[in-house]
């Protein structure tokens, strides 16, 4: 005599793309990019491969898909500002900690510079440059570096968060740091730099970055 295992009961609704998408976000939130496979999702969506499949080619889809869904809220919000300037802030900032939010996020950036997210930041960021004026080789140039920048800044500190995910173990390893950097160190500008380490907060300080970014192209164009 057979057994087999009893299976859950399946959805009646029609299954949409945004929903898979949605349950993607969910379960990289959860289980991390390892976790995401079909089998997991198909058992927290209550549905089969099929209805998957038809929606999505392959595991690559989905995690395009669901960073394409996180970058477009941010710069959904961020359009909402009034004034170039503040518009490129409010962006720079959502997608900061979005990646914050979501690390799998920042990886998945990094992974793929021709997918519809990245396009998207690209957009947002290029139609505030031609508000500010800025137009030509030198929007595409200013976009580049600012781009790189927020990118990379978000997914650095995500990287650093996620070792150290406690205020006050990060305050200790930040103060550990300190010590080692004047320890090894004797230049001034290293001395001043570690004294300072341990008080400076990472969202205030990307965003000085970014107005720097600001500042020069507006004194360049």
């Amino acid at each position: 005599m057979t057994s087999s295992t009893p299976r859950g009961p399946r959805r009646s609704d029609a299954l949409s793309r945004d929903r898979i998408v949605e349950a993607t976000i969910e379960l990289l939130d959860t289980a991390g990019e390892s976790g995401l496979t079909v089998r997991a999702l198909t058992t927290h969506l209550a549905t089969g491969r099929g209805a998957i499949y038809h929606h999505v080619a392959n595991k690559e889809e989905l995690l395009a898909a669901a960073t394409d869904g996180i970058i477009g809220r941010v710069v959904a919000r961020a359009e909402g500002d009034e004034g170039p300037r503040r518009s490129i802030r409010a962006l720079a900032l959502g997608i900061f900690d979005a990646i914050d939010a979501h690390p799998w996020v920042g990886t998945q950036l990094s992974r793929e510079p021709l997918q519809a997210a990245v396009f998207r930041i690209w957009k947002g960021i290029g139609a505030q440059l031609h508000r500010l004026g800025v137009t030509g080789s030198a929007r595409s140039d200013a976009g580049s570096a600012l781009v790189s920048y927020i990118l990379g800044s978000a997914a650095q500190h995500a990287a650093g968060a996620r070792r150290v995910p406690r205020d006050a173990d990060r305050e200790a390893y930040l103060k550990a740091l300190a010590a080692e950097w004047t320890r090894h160190d004797s230049d001034p500008i290293a001395q001043e730099t570690a004294s300072l380490l341990h008080e400076h907060d990472d969202r205030e300080q990307f965003l000085a970055g970014v107005d720097i970014f600001l500042a020069g192209i507006t004194t360049s164009h």
